[in-house]
């Protein structure tokens, strides 16, 4: 388990200075203009694609409550992509480039079941088997209202 001190300064300090550094050399490449013009336009980017993805998340969490659900996971896949607009807002290629990773859907379901794996949240269990079927009868009440 990593320290969080240790986290803290790599993510409020070595982070920005890596960050810093890649905007430095790419500027100095391609000229200032071009490098901020570049991360706006990867900022607007990102910021329209999390919105279109959060959509379909949005979509996918009703589907699941309408059908009685509890949409664990689509939760949790919007509050990374709350992350991921976090990421592409920052001005920033390494940040750009990880947002950018993360808007893969089947990769960030992934890095979810991965990460609640990892922590015992997610535990295997027997699979459903649906309603109980004995000698070919299901129980059950029936009324009929014409």
């Amino acid at each position: 388990m990593i320290h969080p001190l240790l986290l803290f300064l790599a993510i409020f300090v070595i982070a920005p200075l890596v960050e810093l550094y890649v905007l430095i050399e790419v500027g100095a490449h391609i000229g200032a203009f071009s490098t901020i013009a570049l991360s706006v336009f990867t900022a607007v980017l990102g910021g329209w694609l999390v919105r279109l993805q959060g959509f379909v998340v949005l979509h996918r969490v009703r589907g699941a409550m309408v059908c009685g659900e509890v949409p664990a996971l689509e939760v949790l896949e919007g509050a990374m992509l709350l992350l991921t607009g976090l990421a592409l807002l920052l001005p920033g290629f390494i940040t750009d480039t990880v947002g950018f990773v993360l808007l893969i859907p089947p990769l960030r379901r992934a890095l979810i079941l991965w990460y609640l794996g990892r922590n015992g949240t997610l535990r295997p269990g027997p699979p459903s088997q649906g309603p109980s079927v004995s000698g070919g009868f299901i129980e059950g009440d029936f009324r009929r209202d014409d």
